[in-house]
């Protein structure tokens, strides 16, 4: 049996397809695990509108292209619409825990029962972020601050009132994107560049130390290849 593991990742848009690419694909690999990125959307399209009428259409293609193939996602929480398993579950004022576990819930089984004949129960692992990308950029507030311009105490005041990065995100109007557009010197944050150069002088080490679910989401592979490998 071989001890090296193969990731297929749908993500969101391009900036979660270079950071996958660039950060998390790079850091797997050491311990035999080979993600790869694809889009939802058509390349070129704006993210941020991720139905799962059009994202199961990949969950099914991507289970039926090889059989020893995982496959996950990584989405974010306010990016997904209300056709999307157990959004209407989540309890008001839940916790970033809760939401995962609601929503990653639902649609494991969702995905179970369209594609059970595909080892889907074994082979698929969802992954709602409760956050966007952006907020792993707040796993280290002196290098975040030092990158785009602002007092590390602007960055601090941010993660007191929310306690660790992934809870920042907590509705469309006060998301870590729009405090970095705040912030930064152009009239937009750029994510794709700027938000990747930062992503990768922070290192996803410290995103995994600060940042408990994204952490779980690496575990999990992890925990698969120690068993093929053992």
């Amino acid at each position: 049996m071989s001890s090296c593991i193969e990731v297929m990742v749908i993500v969101e848009g391009k900036t979660e397809e270079v950071f996958i690419k660039k950060l998390v694909s790079p850091y797997l690999a050491r311990n035999n695990i080979f993600m790869h990125a694809t889009q939802i959307s058509k390349p070129g399209q704006k993210g941020g509108d991720v139905k799962f009428v059009r994202a199961k259409e990949d969950f099914g293609n991507h289970l039926k292209q090889r059989p020893n193939t995982y496959v996950t996602l990584f989405v974010d929480y306010y990016g997904i619409k209300s056709d999307w398993p157990g959004i209407n579950d989540v309890r008001k004022g839940a916790t970033p825990k809760e939401i995962a576990e609601t929503i990653n819930g639902a649609t494991k089984a969702k995905v179970v029962n369209l594609f059970g004949d595909q080892r889907a129960d074994e082979r698929f692992i969802p992954f709602i972020a409760v956050y966007e990308f952006e907020a792993l950029l707040f796993s280290d507030a002196e290098i975040l601050s030092s990158c785009i311009g602002v007092s590390t105490s602007r960055v601090d005041d941010v993660l007191t009132d929310f306690g660790e990065p992934e809870a920042i995100n907590n509705s469309p109007e006060t998301a870590p994107s729009k405090r970095l557009d705040a912030w930064s010197k152009d009239s937009k944050f750029r994510k794709i560049t700027t938000g990747i150069t930062i992503a990768q002088e922070i290192g996803i080490e410290k995103m995994r130390e600060k940042c408990p679910l994204f952490n779980q989401w690496l575990i999990t592979f992890e925990m698969i290849q120690k068993k093929y490998s053992s």
